[in-house]
């Protein structure tokens, strides 16, 4: 994940609750992973994927 650049979710509260990161600036891939973990595990989706997922997700207000 060289040169990824990771963003975390605008729905962390920022006091250590359940929160991803994702990095969309990588050719070819979206990256997800844990922020409280950011050496652990990553998850790479094809870009139409992602895509097709967060416009699939429920909207909460």
């Amino acid at each position: 994940m060289t040169g990824a650049r990771w963003r975390k979710s605008t729905r962390s509260n920022g006091q250590g609750g359940n929160c991803v990161e994702v990095a969309d600036n990588l050719p070819g891939l979206v990256a997800v992973r844990d922020s409280k973990d950011p050496t652990g595990p990553v998850l790479a989706f094809p870009p139409t994927a992602w895509r097709t997922f967060v416009a699939r997700l429920p909207v909460h207000p």
